[in-house]
């Protein structure tokens, strides 16, 4: 019986990757020279920092632009409110969001129900839904209808089996 897994996950690496070229830029590019311009990255955080709020939010487009070109949706990120700091600076936390809730995977089970694709069926497995049916070409089907859909977290489609 053809199986495959529903997932929403990150690339670490390409993440980091992103946040190291946005701040080599940001440390050679004129409108943040005397900036203090620096995006942290830690697990499952990033924090923007500079010293006006307006360069937070200039970091913050530059970030998006590295992690597009980097293939990192950004529907990803889930950035927090500008605070303001001492001395007018600005720091902005933004959280990376992984994995699927327990509410997205019965959101996504109600989906492929309405689908009404006949022998399919799914399960939430953790942070996974397992997708499974009797033919190869009606999980494709189910597959192309996420594709079109605008979800609030990236999907990726792992262990197709048949």
């Amino acid at each position: 019986m053809p199986t495959f897994d529903i997932v929403s996950e990150i690339d670490l690496q390409e993440v980091r990757n992103a946040v190291d070229q946005a701040n080599r830029e940001a440390g050679n590019r004129f409108d943040f020279k005397d900036t203090d311009a620096l995006i942290e990255y830690s697990d499952k955080e990033l924090t923007l920092s500079a010293n006006t709020e307006d360069r937070v939010r200039a970091l913050y487009d530059l970030l998006q632009e590295k992690l597009v070109k980097r293939s990192v949706s950004l529907k990803t990120l889930d950035p927090g409110k500008i605070e303001t700091a001492s001395h007018g600076s600005g720091r902005q936390k933004v959280a990376l969001k992984a994995g699927l809730t327990q509410e997205l995977g019965k959101k996504i089970n109600k989906i492929i129900k309405e689908l009404d694709v006949k022998g399919v069926s799914s399960s939430i497995q953790g942070e996974q839904v397992r997708v499974s049916g009797k033919k190869r070409d009606d999980l494709q089907a189910v597959i192309a209808h996420f594709r079109q859909l605008d979800f609030e977290v990236p999907l990726q489609f792992e262990n197709f089996r048949d």
